[in-house]
Parts: C-alpha cells; sequence; structure tokens
C-alpha cells in the first residue's frame, strides 16, 4: 500500500504547477469580468447623476420625439397601447418580457457563455459593454422622458399597475435612469443577446427563442410605455455599433495588445 506522502502531490512538479498557474490566471481572469461590471455600474451611476434631475429638459425632448415620429408618420404607440390594455393576458406577457428577458436573462446567458462558450461570451460582453457606453454619452447628452412618465400624454404604466413592478420603487431607485428612452438599450441588447442565443446553442427551440426575443421586446418596450419606436431604431443603431467595436477588438484590438504584452514582458513565442 501507497503511504500517504506518496499520494500527495508534488508542488513542485510541472503538472502540478502547470495546474495552480491555470487556477490564479483563471482567478485574475474572473476578477477582471468582475471590475469590468463594477467599472460600467460606476460610469451609470455617474451619468444618472447627472441626468436625473433634467426633468424638463427630458420632457421637452420628449415632446421632439413625438413630433418626429408625428412627421414620420408612426406616432402609433397610444393606439398600440389601447389595445394591449383592453387585454389583461397580454399585459401581463409583455410585462413579463419587459422587466424579466432583460437584465435577468442577459445574466443567466452570460453565465452560461462564460461556462462552455467563452469566445462567444467576449464577443457579447463587449458588444453590451461598448452600446452601453455609446448609450450613456447619449442618455447625458439628450435625455429623454418615457411615455409612461409624460405628464400630459395618455400612457399607462402597465408595470406598476398591473404587475406592481415598478423602475422607480425606492429600492430600485438608485439603479435606474428614469430619462433613458433613447436608445432603448432593452431592444438593442435584446437583438445582441438574441443573435449569441441563436448562435451558441444547439437546441432547436433555444435557438428559437433567440430569433423571436428581440421581436417580442420591440412589442413589450411600445405596449409597456416605456420607449417610443424611435427608441428602438436608435438602440439598432447603438448596438450595430457595439458589435462592429466587438468584432474589430477580436481582430485587430486583442491580438495587438497580446503583442504588446509579448513584447513588453518578453515573453516566448506560442
Amino acid at each position: 500500500m501507497k503511504s500517504a506522502e506518496a499520494l500527495t502531490p508534488d508542488r513542485d512538479s510541472l503538472p502540478q504547477r502547470l495546474i495552480d498557474a491555470a487556477g490564479r490566471h483563471r482567478l485574475y481572469r474572473d476578477l477582471f469580468e468582475f471590475a469590468l461590471v463594477a467599472l460600467a455600474f460606476l460610469l451609470y451611476f455617474l451619468v444618472r447623476g447627472a441626468v436625473v434631475n433634467q426633468g424638463s429638459e427630458a420632457l421637452h425632448n420628449a415632446h421632439d420625439v413625438i413630433n418626429f415620429e408625428r412627421l414620420l408618420g408612426i406616432f402609433w404607440e397610444p393606439r398600440l397601447q389601447r389595445v394591449v390594455v383592453g387585454r389583461q393576458p397580454l399585459v401581463q406577457l409583455f410585462n413579463f418580457i419587459y422587466f424579466w428577458l432583460d437584465f435577468p436573462l442577459i445574466v443567466a446567458v452570460g453565465l452560461w457563455l462564460y461556462a462552455f462558450k467563452r469566445h462567444n461570451y467576449t464577443i457579447a460582453r463587449d458588444a453590451l459593454l461598448l452600446s452601453g457606453a455609446i448609450a450613456l454619452v447619449v442618455y447625458n447628452l439628450f435625455p429623454v422622458m418615457p411615455p409612461r412618465l409624460l405628464p400630459d400624454g395618455p400612457f399607462i404604466d402597465t408595470l406598476q399597475k398591473y404587475s406592481h413592478l415598478s423602475y422607480q420603487a425606492d429600492s430600485t431607485k438608485a439603479f435606474v435612469n428614469p430619462y433613458a428612452a433613447v436608445p432603448s438599450l432593452h431592444f438593442g441588447w435584446a437583438l445582441i443577446l438574441g443573435g449569441v442565443i441563436s448562435f451558441s446553442f444547439r437546441n432547436w427551440a433555444v435557438r428559437a427563442f433567440g430569433l423571436v426575443l428581440p421581436w417580442a421586446q420591440l412589442a413589450a418596450i411600445v405596449f409597456t410605455a416605456n420607449h417610443y419606436i424611435v427608441d428602438a431604431a436608435a438602440g439598432l443603431v447603438v448596438c450595430v455599433w457595439g458589435l462592429m467595436l466587438a468584432f474589430a477588438l477580436q481582430r485587430w484590438g486583442y491580438p495587438a495588445l497580446v503583442r504588446w504584452l509579448g513584447a513588453r514582458w518578453r515573453l516566448p513565442a506560442g
């Protein structure tokens, strides 16, 4: 029988050193991911603090958005919401989509991708963060009051009235920018998330869910009176830019960073 000492792994052996190094690198990588998320929240809080008291400007900009939609002939939001409000099952469905198939779904899919599809995770992460950074600039320069907050509009906050879910509740008020209507990241991020779901999963039902998700979210942002139709178009543009920048990082940014680190630390090739 082998002794206990013989069964104990040699801490100085090459395999054990590789295992220890991999564990350390994984820890650093995980810490880096948490740092990115923390930085994103910090930037959001800074922008929120800059625009949360700009109610009059946000209201003026909201009227400009409505007038622009009227000019295009697409100011359909009041009529569309009236159709849904008369059907409670639809109200609850779109409330669920808007609230639960946004950030909670992003977290769930992100954790799965991080564990099993690291390359797809990196692209999705970069696209979300970069599009979010672009959106933060727009929120700061062009705050817009959403339909549900208009004091002179016919809109109903369906989440608060029918599902008792409110982004303005005291428990969530610190995390919410009330004048972040343009662009709609609810729709833009649903496009990114739906795309990565469709490409990352093999199950046909899950892929179909990924394809349907952005269009379901598009309906939800209008029916719940959280966004205008134009907001979705702005969200599409912002998130396309985020995806383009994310792919550019994969193609040129990260390889350049690796070469720079290799030259700086004199790492061997490969």
